[in-house]
């Protein structure tokens, strides 16, 4: 036994028990630090500082109930002003009101007043010139200038508006030879009717009872025709003296009567004319000329 050779001892050291999780040790560490440094860091000094720890929903709660009663006093005072500033702004719209009917009445006051003084121009110029000696260039003068009323053969020509016309204008436009929007008489219509009874051989022509003379205008104002500044109302009854069979004949025959018969047959224009025995227009109500002066021939200066 002496020659057998001496082994060290083993020793065996004491181990630990090993944790179940010891495989996951990531997942370990999440669970053991589940708030970063720097977050526990922060909530420390919040807490030593005093701060109440008040829940985020009672703060929010605190602030939508500021703001209501913010709105609900904005609300009370904008109602309390407007309550206050009605009187005012009624009182304002009732005064505009007063001035706008005063401003009425005197406009109307002078539009009486151009008209009747119109008439007494044209009377004045009527007087004229029946004192002017009587002789035929006077009385051709008055009639061929309006000055005076006339009566005669001649034909009335009817033009309305088509039954489907809107004053919106919704059908077909009139894209060539100067047709209007619509269905409606336009001023340019009337002007082509007129110049073509001119044309034609009429020796004098009114419109609706309104006279027309060598300063007469026919213009538009909206949907309205006017004549010398006077709104007309369809029907637009055309009377012009003159040889009545042949006046009618020549101005069915003109470009300005085939125009019309356009307007009728493709935009439902109506339009009627007839020959009259005896016509009767008035007189227009003044003739006023400003520059114009008469020319007097150099034989009429030697003898005078």
């Amino acid at each position: 036994m002496c020659g057998m050779p001496q082994q060290p001892p083993i020793r065996s050291t004491p181990t630990r028990p090993r944790r179940p999780d010891a495989s996951m040790s990531l997942l370990t560490n999440v669970m053991d630090h589940s708030l970063d440094d720097g977050y526990a860091e922060a909530a420390e000094r919040k807490k030593a500082a005093g701060d109440s720890g008040m829940p985020k929903t009672l703060r929010a709660k605190l602030g939508l109930a500021a703001g209501l009663v913010l709105a609900a006093l904005v609300v009370t005072v904008g109602a309390a002003q407007a309550r206050v500033a009605a009187p005012v702004v009624a009182k304002e719209r009732e005064e505009l009101v007063d001035r706008i009917d005063r401003e009425t009445e005197a406009a109307d006051k002078l539009a009486d007043t151009v008209d009747e003084l119109r008439a007494d121009v044209g009377a004045r110029q009527r007087e004229a010139l029946k004192h002017s000696g009587g002789s035929g260039d006077s009385d051709l003068a008055g009639i061929l200038s309006g000055a005076v009323a006339v009566h005669g053969p001649g034909v009335k020509l009817v033009v309305n508006d088509a039954k489907e016309a809107a004053s919106g204008g919704d059908g077909n436009p009139r894209e060539t030879s100067g047709f209007s929007d619509t269905g409606r008489v336009r001023d340019r219509d009337m002007q082509r009717v007129v110049n073509g009874l001119w044309e034609s051989g009429a020796e004098a022509v009114s419109i609706n009872g309104q006279r027309l003379t060598a300063l007469s205008a026919i213009r538009a104002a909206g949907d309205a025709i006017l004549v010398d500044n006077k709104p007309l109302v369809p029907p637009y009854t055309v009377l012009a003296v003159g040889d009545g069979q042949r006046l009618s004949t020549r101005f069915r025959d003109s470009a300005d009567g085939l125009y019309l018969n356009a307007l009728q047959e493709s935009y439902g224009i109506r339009t009627g004319i007839s020959v009259e025995d005896d016509l009767r227009l008035p007189a227009a109500p003044s003739v006023i000329v400003r520059t114009a002066q008469p020319s007097i021939e150099k034989s009429e200066k030697g003898t005078s």
